[in-house]
């Protein structure tokens, strides 16, 4: 039977024009939500397929990001007008400031610090070094407008790619990846840093995990650590995932394959310059808190009011502190709720409390968030508030920055007050998305993942495992939701709900996969 097929038939996948409250009344003007009576999933989309359409949503969101830059692309990356302009880049100015324009190479060149990871620096050499190739006699101006071109275009393809692993992940609902591709968040901050390549590499191996392949999924996250820290995180997820299911192999493979990922590739420079491979950890310990961190805000206001400040090391100290109370919080509530909670919002939780428990924050964080969160909690209005915060706090960020970097001009300037109530908005949005989910993981019924008897489309080998229920009412609880049929033969397609608005038959033996043609609008 192909992947996507049911005993009568392929799936129908979800349509959120139809199914979601919130985005209904939005697509008025383009038509209106599709018919009650069409058949998605089961009836062939000629050209126009969910991977194509979705491809060019986030070419266009791709080159509106461009365009969001094009104020620093025409006049130049200066400060503080680059943030005046709200088009700051650590690209060009890590090319600039680091010596990547006059031929340094962070972990290639000895004795070159860089405060990132290996992997990282390795890919902003590797840029600097297809720049040279280029236009190795250009003027430093035009290299650094190069430099940003080049990391654009790769990121449009992490982007890509990026956007189609989240559509395979979400299984009958392909759509909830248009979150991803048209996320104004990725537009306004995806070309600050490489985060999204980290992003890739963390849904690439949630991807893998899903069509069991644990320890493929421990090395693309081992590989994503490598360029930014959260990836590694995901493996929280499976260890509670194990314990509540009493399968422990697939968490082994994925611990495994990440850290031998991970030391493939730090070991050899660890051992060839340790001091600047480990620049990055002392780098990041004696740091002071950073811009738009709850830590910071606080030192900040303690400044102001004669209080008393925190130093990097009692900032430390606490961040760890409160993030592994966080961490114990997320396993009681995973190893206590009724049901198994799903891989995407144990994900979400642990890296959710990590950005906020974090001493440091940039607006770029929240494209880690952006793919669980259509995966975890795919309701458009709850996306609507996040989005729209982030944006708000985007811009005070960079009104903020121009006056305390640069002195700018003080009518351009936010004090501190309005960029504090901005920090403390963008903390609260987080966390709100996390008590949404929390909410759907002690009342399974709300999950819209779950509407038609599927379990867990991105927990590969935990899927339909057995479920160590904490005690009989939980165990009566969970036998009480849809778990699908025991026979595929005795299934009937379920009829299309208002609110879910898709019929689909429940299927035994699903696992995600490529989608067949059918299963395409």
């Amino acid at each position: 039977m192909r992947p996507g097929t049911g005993a009568r038939g392929p799936y129908r996948i979800g349509i959120p024009s139809r199914a979601d409250a919130a985005l209904r009344p939005l697509v008025e003007g383009t038509g209106g939500p599709l018919g009650r009576h069409a058949d998605p999933g089961r009836v062939a989309p000629l050209w126009f397929t969910v991977e194509r359409v979705l491809v060019l949503l986030t070419v266009a969101s791709a080159v509106l990001a461009v365009i969001a830059k094009n104020p620093c692309r025409t006049a130049g990356w200066a400060s503080p007008d680059y943030f005046y302009r709200a088009c700051y880049s650590d690209w060009t100015e890590l090319f600039q400031s680091r010596g990547l324009g006059e031929g340094v190479r962070p972990f290639i060149t000895p004795g070159a610090l860089f405060e990132y990871p290996v992997l990282l620096g390795l890919l902003a050499s590797g840029m600097a070094f297809l720049v040279d190739l280029a236009a190795g006699g250009a003027d430093p101006g035009s290299k650094s407008l190069l430099y940003f071109d080049v990391n654009a275009v790769l990121l449009s393809a992490v982007w890509i790619l990026t956007v189609l692993a989240t559509l395979r992940l979400a299984a009958r609902r392909p759509w909830d990846a248009a979150i991803v591709a048209t996320a104004p968040v990725i537009i306004l901050s995806g070309t600050i840093n490489w985060d999204l390549w980290a992003v890739l590499l963390a849904t690439a191996g949630m991807l893998a995990f899903a069509r069991n392949h644990p320890v493929l999924a421990g090395v693309l996250w081992g590989l994503g650590a490598a360029v930014k820290l959260y990836p590694v995180l995901l493996l929280g997820a499976v260890l509670v995932l194990a314990l509540r299911t009493g399968r422990y192999r697939p968490c082994v493979a994925a611990f495994a394959g990440a850290a031998a990922a991970w030391l493939a590739v730090n070991v050899p420079f660890m051992l060839r310059d340790f001091r600047s491979w480990s620049y990055f950890l002392t780098f990041s310990e004696t740091r002071e808190a950073g811009f738009s961190s709850g830590w910071y805000v606080y030192n900040a206001l303690a400044r102001q009011t004669g209080g008393a400040v925190l130093p990097p090391a009692a900032i430390n100290a606490g961040a760890a502190l409160l993030f592994l109370l966080a961490c114990a919080g997320i396993a009681v509530l995973a190893l206590r709720a009724p049901r198994r909670p799903r891989l995407a919002q144990l994900a979400l939780l642990i890296i959710g409390a990590f950005i906020l428990c974090n001493k440091v924050y940039s607006p770029q964080y929240a494209l880690w968030l952006v793919p669980l969160i259509a995966l975890a909690v795919p309701r458009w209005r709850v996306v609507f508030v996040w989005q729209l915060v982030q944006i708000l706090h985007w811009a005070a960020v960079w009104l903020y920055l121009g006056g305390q970097t640069s002195g700018g001009a003080p009518e351009h300037n936010l004090g501190l007050g309005t960029y504090a109530c901005a920090v403390i908005a963008h903390i609260l949005a987080t966390a709100y998305i996390m008590v949404v989910v929390v909410a759907e993981v002690l009342v399974p019924e709300r999950d819209v993942v779950r509407r038609i008897g599927i379990d867990d489309p991105h927990a590969g080998p935990f899927d339909r495992a057995p479920d160590r229920a904490p005690d009989r009412a939980s165990r009566r609880s969970a036998a009480r939701l849809p778990a699908g049929p025991p026979d595929r033969a005795a299934a009937r397609p379920a009829p299309i709900g208002l609110q879910d608005g898709v019929g689909a038959q429940p299927r035994q033996d699903h696992l995600p996969g490529p989608l067949p043609a059918e299963d395409h609008l």
